[in-house]
């Protein structure tokens, strides 16, 4: 999800939810308690230098149970990250604190609550790593027959 699908969402909701892959709901006196552009350049495996950048931030719970952060509050907290991120709409990337360290996740919008979905790693240079690439796969029949040679063996033109 985007930042701009974030907000658009925020926009036209009084309140917001999130949801753990698991299927259980982030308690609902979360926080959010940083919120940043992330730039990462790095290089893979078959060396070729990339950049990635996405909108981080963090959700937190305490034991604060009164504390609810409302639609309004959290395009407040948007609003002012954009001395740091700009007017990017770049991909949400969501940290938060699983049972021994932080998980980070993507986030997509199911019948109105926020899901946290599960990030995996890839190898980003398959053929340098001597992986086979996937060949798309086509109809034989929508494949046209290769021009016949304008010549035969036995005609000597060649």
């Amino acid at each position: 999800m985007k930042l701009s699908q974030f907000k658009n969402h925020l926009e036209n909701s009084d309140t917001f939810s999130f949801q753990l892959p698991s299927g259980l709901l982030i308690p609902s006196h979360f926080h959010i308690t940083e919120m940043g552009l992330l730039t990462k350049n790095f290089i893979d495996c078959g060396n070729t230098v990339r950049q990635e950048k996405n909108i981080s931030f963090q959700l937190w719970y305490s034991t604060d149970v009164d504390h609810r952060l409302t639609s309004a509050r959290a395009l407040t907290i948007i609003e002012a990250s954009k001395t740091l991120i700009g007017d990017f709409d770049y991909e949400l990337e969501v940290e938060y604190q699983m049972t021994e360290t932080i998980g980070k996740f993507g986030l997509e919008l199911h019948n109105n609550i926020f899901v946290l979905i599960k990030k995996e790693t890839a190898c980003l240079a398959l053929e340098s790593c001597g992986f086979p690439v996937a060949k798309s796969k086509q109809i034989l029949q929508n494949l046209t027959p290769k021009k016949q040679n304008c010549c035969s063996p036995d005609d000597n033109c060649c």
